[in-house]
């Protein structure tokens, strides 16, 4: 469920016509529901109900805005960050040290300094060497760095190639097969605190069956850790669970998910760590355009609208899909391709679909852009950036300005030696 909905035969957001929305910020633009966002996140929360000790950390790559991520951090979650960046953004909204988690492959000394100076609340670490180089920075402030290792169970998520990170050939994570062997190294290096394991082996996931397998396996090396000495207090699962993109998508709730946890964690006795992203943001926010032309085509017209690939990458990355809906329906269908205006062939975001009959000028929105969205725009064709609004109830604020060209451009400099 959402809170974009028809009142009077128009779109809404929450109770803003996204009319007015347009009229004021101009499009293309997010904008993001606060009703939606708080469901989500208590929804999720309230389907971990039956699991004892879960933390939650909401995985910041999905949309980083500080206005989104204050209005987590007020629904107690905190986060899962990728980058130094990403981490001063969680600061910045208020979220605790205690409750970031420092994921991703690549991590910098830079952004290792980084975590330590912040007293984050725990390290995913990536590999052997990574771990080493944590514990002697831990080490020079005469600290422990709180860890765990993530671990690679090879299990297909069934999802997107581009989007699944649990296979062995995926560059996430350590073979679960070494993963013992590598503990027993990395464990007893004075500034490490190696306290459990970590997983997460996609996402979009429209079946529990993957994360059951992934979870049991994780079980079985708590097990072997165990028994070899180490202590485990601490498992992070990870996130990934998928949302209806189209009608018909019946990805698991977030009941059944805690459910399924509940089952397979039952006897672990550790802290269990959520990254939820997606299941969050996804249908929190609309990619709202205009209509510039309907372009006769050979097949069927081009619906030519001013969003673009540049402002929603998800289409042209993934072939994924996005439903795409008149701000005022007249209750007619047409079928369309509905393209954006880059120089690209693949800058559609539709082919063949049946869709609201529309016309230049018109308003529609791309629906479920929440997660994904701005986070992943850019300034190609010399495109503004994308500007987001957040409505709560009958108010809104434009959360993050567009950011025209020009303003890029006076940060580039010709060499006086081409003057």
């Amino acid at each position: 469920m959402d809170h974009f909905t028809l009142i009077d035969g128009e779109l809404h957001a929450e109770n803003v016509p996204l009319a007015r929305i347009a009229a004021d910020v101009g499009t293309p633009v997010y904008v993001y529901s606060t009703a939606t966002f708080q469901r989500h996140a208590r929804a999720f929360r309230e389907g971990l109900a039956g699991v004892p000790r879960a933390r939650i950390a909401f995985a910041i790559k999905a949309n980083p805005n500080l206005a989104v991520l204050r209005l987590l951090a007020n629904e107690g979650f905190g986060a899962d960050v990728v980058s130094g960046g990403e981490l001063a953004r969680a600061l910045a909204a208020g979220m605790p040290p205690e409750g970031i988690v420092f994921s991703g492959v690549g991590k910098t000394r830079a952004e290792l300094d980084q975590g330590l100076n912040a007293g984050i609340g725990q390290f995913n670490l990536e590999l052997e060497e990574e771990g080493v180089v944590l514990s002697e920075l831990a080490v020079a402030r005469n600290i422990r760095a709180p860890a765990t290792l993530r671990v690679n169970p090879d299990v297909d998520a069934g999802t997107h190639e581009k989007i699944s990170t649990g296979r062995a050939e995926n560059k996430f994570g350590l073979p679960i097969s070494e993963a013992r062997a590598i503990f027993d190294r990395l464990a007893p290096l004075q500034g490490l605190n190696l306290r459990g394991v970590a997983v997460h082996i996609g996402s979009q996931l429209q079946s529990l069956e993957p994360l059951e397998r992934a979870y049991t396996r994780v079980g079985e090396l708590v097990a072997e850790l165990r028994a070899a000495g180490h202590s485990i207090t601490h498992v992070d699962l990870g996130g990934g669970l998928g949302v209806p993109y189209r009608t018909t998508d019946t990805p698991p709730s977030p009941a059944e998910f805690g459910e399924m946890v509940a089952r397979v964690t039952r006897g672990w006795d550790v802290e269990l760590m959520f990254e939820p992203g997606r299941v969050i943001a996804a249908n929190a926010g609309v990619l709202l355009t205009q209509v510039l032309w309907v372009k006769p085509g050979v097949t069927h017209p081009y619906v030519i609208v001013d969003s673009a690939m540049n402002d929603l990458a998800r289409v042209a990355l993934y072939d994924a899909y996005h439903d795409f809906v008149a701000v005022k329906p007249s209750g007619e269908t047409m079928t369309a391709n509905v393209a954006g205006p880059v120089c690209e062939s693949s800058d559609v975001f539709a082919k063949g679909r049946e869709i609201d009959v529309v016309k230049s000028g018109d308003l529609a929105v791309l629906r479920s852009a929440g997660a994904y969205g701005a986070t992943m725009a850019s300034t190609y064709n010399s495109r503004p950036l994308v500007p987001e609004v957040l409505v709560s109830g009958d108010t809104y604020a434009v959360v993050a300005g567009r950011i025209a060209a020009e303003t890029i451009m006076a940060e580039e400099h010709v060499p006086d030696w081409l003057k």
